[in-house]
């Protein structure tokens, strides 16, 4: 349904890669799809897709273009696992933030191929979750959704800053993300005024992924659900 185009960098002389998907018809607001750790791979253009499907312009990012553009790995091979894990160990977040607000402007100003969507929303999942509650905090984006996002414990004094609405699902059995993690995020923003979480009970990471071993059917399409719900609440 999609095809992969390019977005001028934020503050940066480069161009960078980006998997956009259109509605049939007139877009009613814009959807950023932040990946996990894996690329912008199939599982990845699927929910754009389905994205699009439910009449959003629906844009990916290839947030490792600095140093591996365009590469698309799968989580159930573990060889592809660990080059995963490398690669998120040289990733600057921070970066992730002007990616974000690039594609936002290219999406305000009509430059993907698609007429210009103002309403713009974000959803990401691992080190995208954690790149859609940077984008609360730091951008003017309307909306965001993390899914399982890693190590937003470690930025909750940023969250004074969140002006836009912003749901986190936290699965409770996630090992990448522990107990003493979690009780840390709830103790900050179940008193947020703009902050929705939600738990489940006995999930692991990844449990929403389109594809693959990590995906939980009963909660993904329950958390799946909510996002839906919640877009169509804040972005319409």
């Amino acid at each position: 349904m999609g095809e992969m185009t390019k977005i001028r960098a934020f503050d940066e002389d480069a161009m960078f890669g980006a998997y956009v998907a259109k509605p049939a018809g007139e877009a009613k607001a814009a959807m950023i799809v932040i990946p996990e750790i894996f690329g912008v791979n199939p599982g990845i253009r699927q929910k754009c897709d389905k994205w699009a499907e439910a009449g959003y312009l629906a844009v990916a990012i290839d947030i490792f273009w600095r140093f591996a553009p365009g590469v698309e790995l799968n989580p159930d091979i573990e060889e592809q696992l660990q080059e995963a894990f490398g690669y998120f160990g040289q990733y600057e977040p921070n970066d992730g933030v002007k990616d974000i607000e690039a594609a936002i402007h290219a999406i305000r100003r009509g430059e993907l191929g698609a007429p210009a969507v103002q309403k713009v929303g974000c959803v990401g999942y691992c080190l995208g979750g954690r790149l859609a509650y940077m984008a609360a905090a730091r951008t003017d984006i309307d909306a965001s959704v993390g899914y399982y996002g890693v190590m937003i414990d470690t930025m909750l004094n940023e969250s004074h800053a969140i002006a836009n609405p912003l749901m986190l699902h936290i699965p409770t059995a996630d090992h990448f993300v522990g107990p003493e993690a979690q009780a840390a995020i709830h103790a900050e923003l179940d008193k947020h005024p703009k902050v929705v979480l939600h738990d489940y009970v006995g999930l692991d990471h990844g449990f929403a992924a389109e594809m693959g071993n990590r995906r939980n059917e009963e909660g993904a399409q329950l958390a799946d659900s909510r996002t839906v719900a919640f877009f169509h609440e804040h972005l319409g």
